[in-house]
């Protein structure tokens, strides 16, 4: 199998169907499905999707070619402070490196980093595992209203300036 990482270009539609795929297979039994419906119609409509390749740096992952995963960060803030919003991977290729890829592409390609947050669904096990796993450590726990459904968030951080590991 060929991997590549690079800059999501005109990427929009493959990287709205592997953020349902991947949301609905995530999220089953965890959020409704008509509030994932709402969340991605929004969170990644044609307009949302450039606005943040307008804003954030995004990154998709092909193999042989076709897009099967994407990241998602905001631009290094003040204290070199980075946001990840989202690392979503086709079922299908989990656990075969891509996931760590994409990590290591955004924090690679951002200068001057020396934090990066990431907020994960409490009942997203894989995605928290993956998380501490790549050396994340969890600071808190929220309450977040996503479209009317209440879910438990985790934010965890990376320390980059005391982690020889990224």
């Amino acid at each position: 199998m060929s991997i590549l990482i690079r800059d999501m270009k005109e990427d929009i539609k493959e990287v709205q169907q592997v953020a349902k795929t991947s949301w609905n297979d995530t999220y089953e039994g965890l959020i409704p499905a008509c509030i994932q419906e709402n969340f991605l119609n929004s969170a990644y409509s044609d307009e949302m999707m450039k606005r943040r390749l307008a804003v954030s740096s995004l990154y998709v992952a092909e193999a042989d070619g076709k897009i099967v995963g994407f990241s998602n960060f905001s631009k290094v803030k003040e204290g070199g402070k980075v946001e990840l919003g989202a690392i979503y991977l086709l079922p299908g290729h989990q656990g075969k490196g891509l996931g760590s890829a994409l990590l290591n592409e955004g924090i690679t390609n951002a200068r001057n980093v020396s934090q990066v947050f990431v907020n994960v669904e409490k009942g997203n096990e894989t995605g928290v595992n993956f998380y501490k796993a790549k050396g994340f450590k969890k600071i808190s726990e929220f309450e977040d209203d996503l479209e009317g459904h209440i879910t438990i968030m985790i934010r965890l951080v990376k320390d980059l300036l005391n982690d020889s590991e990224i």
